[in-house]
């Protein structure tokens, strides 16, 4: 009986301190996103300063045709980057730290709830 108890006792703290994966607001992540504007378009396809981002969300990073990427996020596309949920999340708050000698000014999106928004409107719109 102790041992049931001290089990699930254990399996409930393991299950709270893993941080569930939250959905954005895709709402609020077209407001977020107008920070991306000056270098990104997520509409058309097409690119400026910076990739579009239309689609994003599952692309292989560096893949976007008729863009001249870093060298720096060319070997992160050749060592088989994808921008997933997860890898999107960890990129945001930090461009630099995620992909060093990046040609991407931005600082990066501080509030997580800024990134899983930011996230959410780029998934709706693919």
């Amino acid at each position: 009986m102790i041992k049931t108890t001290v089990f699930a006792a254990l399996a409930s703290a393991v299950l709270f301190a893993v941080p569930a994966h939250a959905d954005g607001d895709a709402a609020a992540g077209e407001k977020v996103f107008a920070k991306c504007k000056a270098c990104h378009e997520n509409e058309k396809g097409v690119n400026k300063v910076g990739p579009t981002l239309k689609g994003v969300v599952g692309r292989p990073a560096a893949s976007v045709p008729d863009y001249k990427y870093s060298e720096a996020m060319l070997a992160k596309g050749a060592e088989g980057l994808v921008w997933t949920e997860e890898n999107l999340t960890a990129y945001l708050p930090d461009p630099k730290a995620f992909v060093p000698k990046t040609k991407m000014a931005f600082a990066g999106l501080k509030k997580p709830e800024d990134v899983a928004n930011v996230i959410a409107y780029l998934k709706a719109h693919p």
